[in-house]
């Protein structure tokens, strides 16, 4: 999918959907740095091929946490999928397994872990945040052991939600017949009802995240759950290594595609130091404007072992449902197969830092 395709597809998106979840979906916190600083990153990054390599086939596949997927590709978690098409994260799974890849489920879904799952064949993770309600979290923990969920990811950058303006200035709320189906309605009442100058998602935060938890409260959460954890919004090898030191499995690169920390250092910025912090002990992986097959490629080549995307998901969800997504999908899997033959790499692993010239910090 060319740039244009790809805007084309965004600005259908944009018509199709109330204007109130537009801005729910594109906007970003503070000043909005956030939202171009990731796709700058990225685009001062450029690659250096190598020629006269046997590239006649190409194999685009790995594993993400044991799992065999058919390329370092997943989809990043985010909320509310039937904002976008009324089958919301069941189209999503359906098209995450066509396209072979990886879907992260929000907790703040809006179709059950059960009807997701019915409709996957690919691996599933559930993201998490730490709620004060900690009944409520192990209990969200258990359905998605019971119904194959293969990891969990904590969101760790999200202590408070940051200011978003665009929320704010539309009294934004989660529309009437959307709901997070996994938890109970108790929990997530502050999440309706919006009234103008006043995000309700915002209040929602303040009201059910732990803003207490620290790093001794993984060994919590590590002893009542088999399934491996990931943590979501690292962006430091000072955290990092205190990842590595608290069992985690893998670690996303993160920063919450430009909704929390205003200014933050952009994920790919962050991302080599913190492939060199963990030395292959754990997997990492990173998001944040992923766009087209060459921003994975530079993601393996910087250290990552996958790129999850976002936005674009809901994009194509918007304009037909899972036939949507999966031409999304599809057409970034293309890229990578494409990105990977011209640089000269027949596999995940011919992929090296000499296969980028690194960006400089801004």
């Amino acid at each position: 999918m060319s740039r244009q395709a790809l805007h084309d597809l965004e600005q259908a998106a944009q018509a199709r959907l109330p204007s109130h979840v537009w801005d729910f979906i594109a906007g970003g916190s503070g000043t909005g740095s956030m939202l171009t600083a990731n796709r700058r990153t990225l685009d001062r990054i450029r690659l250096r091929p190598r020629v006269l390599t046997d590239v006649s086939r190409v194999d685009t596949a790995t594993t993400l946490l044991g799992d065999p997927v058919s390329a370092p590709v997943g989809i990043a978690p985010m909320a509310y999928h039937q904002l976008a098409h009324p089958e919301g994260e069941v189209a999503a799974a359906r098209a995450a397994g066509k396209a072979g890849v990886l879907l992260t489920v929000s907790m703040f879904a809006s179709r059950t872990l059960a009807d997701i799952a019915a409709a996957a064949s690919g691996p599933l993770w559930l993201q998490l945040y730490w709620l004060r309600h900690r009944d409520a979290l192990l209990d969200l923990i258990r359905r998605a052991e019971e119904t194959g969920f293969r990891a969990l990811v904590l969101t760790v950058d999200a202590p408070r939600m940051a200011r978003r303006p665009r929320d704010e200035r539309n009294g934004f709320a989660v529309p009437e017949g959307i709901r997070a189906v996994n938890l109970d309605e108790t929990l997530m009442s502050a999440s309706y009802g919006g009234r103008a100058g006043h995000s309700a998602v915002a209040r929602h935060a303040r009201e059910q995240f732990d803003a207490s938890v620290g790093w001794a409260d993984l060994a919590w959460l590590r002893e009542r759950t088999s399934l491996p954890l990931v943590l979501k919004g690292i962006l430091t090898a000072e955290d990092a290594l205190l990842a590595v030191e608290h069992g985690v499995s893998a670690v996303l690169v993160s920063n919450h595609g430009g909704r929390q920390l205003d200014f933050a250092q952009p994920a790919f910025a962050a991302l080599p130091e913190i492939v060199d912090a963990v030395d292959g002990r754990i997997q990492v992986l990173v998001d944040g404007s992923v766009r087209y097959g060459a921003d994975v490629v530079k993601a393996l080549c910087l250290g990552a072992d996958a790129a999850l995307l976002g936005r674009p998901l809901l994009w194509g969800l918007a304009d037909s449902g899972d036939e949507g997504a999966t031409a999304v999908l599809r057409t970034l899997l293309d890229e990578v197969e494409e990105t990977m033959a011209l640089m000269g790499a027949s596999g995940i692993g011919s992929l090296g830092r000499a296969g980028v010239v690194r960006p400089r910090v801004e």
